[in-house]
């Protein structure tokens, strides 16, 4: 059994810890389902079969560009076209033209029928993007099998994907798998379904996305789940800590029903104050904005009342077209959607944060041995200048419609950040040889993710117009823990007093040279360490749109003056653990004044 979960030998209840992906609470009965994989036979073709076995992965990427299309406009709807969009992502996996020449190559030279090779050539991707750090990239392997595996069925003769057969069932189940993607979603009925379970998947996969739309509470990256829980087992779902209690006690049953009113109590309560200024009790505004990954996020930026854009992640474009760079135009619409439409507030675009292999985008399939150290983000793109000049030459047109600002990732010292902005200069200049409207004067600004640049930070505040202070790759180059390696991630702690005194001194120092420091990491969006960062001085936190309520109403119930002591108090204590017992009290304390100790999450 997976050692994610606890059980009480009283009464046999077995709780299992995952990842929250969908907020709300629900139970019923589990209905389990085993993704399985295709079975590929491999054999040998002759050499006059060759063109036939072409003309059959022709016919089955035409077929499965069917499907999905038929998936997509009903989906569009019932849903939207928001939703829908997801599988456009499919349906450029299928216009891929790496992955369907090296398929017919793989034909050619090996002799082994389609099936086998496009199999072989599809499991790459898959290995390579499972492999990346960045979350959204990594989740985006899920489209990749998804789409392979309904080339595979048609290239077998087998049934596509269906609705995982929940069509049999006569009343709402949990559903539990081994993995839920976005097809077996799509295709769902949702006065079938009451929430997911899965083993694989994360926050920012597809069919999560789905599940929050269709308000469906989830939690995924629970191990072993599908071996656990058995077809009809009474199960309780937490997507806000994710949890799942399987067979719980009466108990348990009435705590969480209890839970379930709470939340959905405090929650309207936090989004009721959503209109009110985000500032502290005694004046002091600290802005909250934002973090994005595509224009399609617009509206729950607009819904949420964030003052901007903090983070407007461009990795996602690379996905979108194929493994390599999006075109300049490409790019520009969709940097334009956003800067336009949130016109006149600001949209920080980060330039490309991807990398891990010095032949992307031209080669997808090497490998570094430490690939979070290695050659990625503004190091690709400064030995890469023509990709980096393309983004930033769309960025620049875009700023003509608002106020975009500029942010690279990864800076290490102050070379590279003016490495980078000479790029920039040389951007523009073509730009205006070509006559195209682009914005002369842009804001940039550099992330403070590597210890280097954190104690740098003075040197680099001169020589840029803000900091932003990533605090997800910076905890984790300072604890030498790989926060994806689940053996260590464990010692991956934001409480250790070394990852905060750093934050101090990044901020006092930039303070120093009147520059203003954001922070964009996850911390930022914790509302138990939310009055730590604005007692520490940051003058901005940016984070997903939907947690934007917890951490504005935590902001409006705090003093600066005790936000402040409280920093002080931190920064003085010695263990993690003790610094951590402190913050959650409080946390507890505040909570307790605004909302009463039975509301407090």
């Amino acid at each position: 059994m997976s050692s994610n979960f606890l059980v009480s030998e009283e009464n046999k209840e077995i709780i299992l810890n995952g990842i929250p992906a969908a907020p709300g609470v629900v139970h019923g009965p589990a209905f389990v389902f085993q993704h399985q994989d295709v079975d590929v036979p491999v054999y040998r073709v002759p050499e006059a079969r060759v063109d036939s076995e072409k003309d059959r992965f022709e016919r089955a990427l035409l077929e499965t560009r069917s499907q999905i299309q038929k998936v997509r406009q009903e989906i569009a709807r019932n849903m939207g076209e928001s939703e829908a969009q997801i599988f456009d992502a499919h349906l450029l996996v299928l216009e891929d033209k790496a992955l369907i020449d090296e398929t017919m190559s793989l034909t050619e030279e090996s002799g082994n029928n389609i099936e086998h090779c496009f199999a072989t050539v599809a499991q790459r991707y898959i290995d390579f993007f499972d492999s990346m750090e960045d979350e959204y990239l990594r989740e985006r392997v899920s489209d990749i099998r998804d789409v392979s595996r309904r080339v595979l069925a048609n290239l077998l003769g087998q049934n596509t994907l269906g609705a995982m057969g929940t069509d049999v069932l006569s009343e709402p189940h949990v559903l539990v798998s081994n993995s839920v993607n976005v097809s077996d979603v799509a295709q769902l009925k949702r006065d079938r379904i009451l929430g997911f379970v899965s083993e694989s998947g994360g926050r920012t996969s597809h069919a999560v996305i789905m599940a929050r739309s269709m308000k469906v509470p989830a939690v995924v990256g629970l191990e072993n789940a599908s071996d656990i829980i058995e077809i009809g087992d009474t199960v309780i779902v937490d997507g806000y800590d994710g949890l799942v209690i399987v067979n719980p006690t009466l108990d348990s049953l009435y705590r969480y029903g209890q839970i379930s009113e709470k939340r959905k109590s405090i929650r309207k309560l936090y989004e009721s104050k959503l209109a009110l200024p985000s500032e502290t009790t005694d004046g002091n505004k600290v802005k909250i904005m934002a973090n994005i990954e595509e224009a399609d996020e617009i509206p729950s930026v607009i819904e949420s009342r964030a003052e901007g854009v903090g983070l407007f992640r461009t990795e996602g474009i690379v996905l979108r077209e194929r493994a390599a760079l999006a075109s300049e135009d490409l790019q520009f619409d969709q940097y334009r959607r956003v800067v336009e439409q949130l016109a006149p507030m600001p949209v920080v675009i980060r330039t490309l944060d991807i990398g891990g292999d010095k032949e992307l985008p031209g080669n997808l399939f090497g490998r570094e041995q430490n690939p979070f150290m290695g050659f990625r983000a503004i190091r690709y793109c400064l030995k890469n200048p023509e990709i980096f000049k393309e983004q930033l030459r769309g960025v620049l047109r875009a700023a003509t419609y608002g106020k975009a600002r500029l942010m690279y990732p990864m800076i290490s010292g102050v070379r590279e950040l003016l490495e980078a902005n000479q790029l920039l200069e040389e951007a523009k200049m073509e730009l205006k040889e070509r006559g195209e409207a682009y914005a002369e004067e842009i804001e940039v600004g550099s992330m403070i993710e590597i210890p280097s640049a954190a104690y740098t930070a003075d040197v680099i505040a001169e020589n840029c117009s803000f900091l932003s202070i990533g605090t997800n790759d910076l905890i984790q180059y300072m604890l030498a823990v790989d926060r994806v390696n689940d053996s260590i991630a464990h010692l991956y702690d934001p409480s250790h007093p070394g990852v905060l005194r750093t934050i101090k001194a990044v901020i006092d120092m930039a303070h120093e040279k009147d520059t203003p420091v954001g922070i964009c990491g996850e911390m930022a969006s914790d509302p138990v360490y939310v009055p730590l960062l604005v007692g520490m001085g940051a003058d901005e936190l940016s984070m997903s749109p939907s947690l934007i309520p917890e951490v504005k109403f935590m902001i409006r119930h705090i003093s600066m003056e005790s936000a402040r002591d409280l920093a002080d108090e931190i920064l003085a204590l010695k263990r993690p653990r003790m610094i951590f017992r402190r913050l959650r009290e409080f946390y507890r304390s505040v909570m307790k004044d605004a909302v009463g100790e039975e509301f407090i999450p």
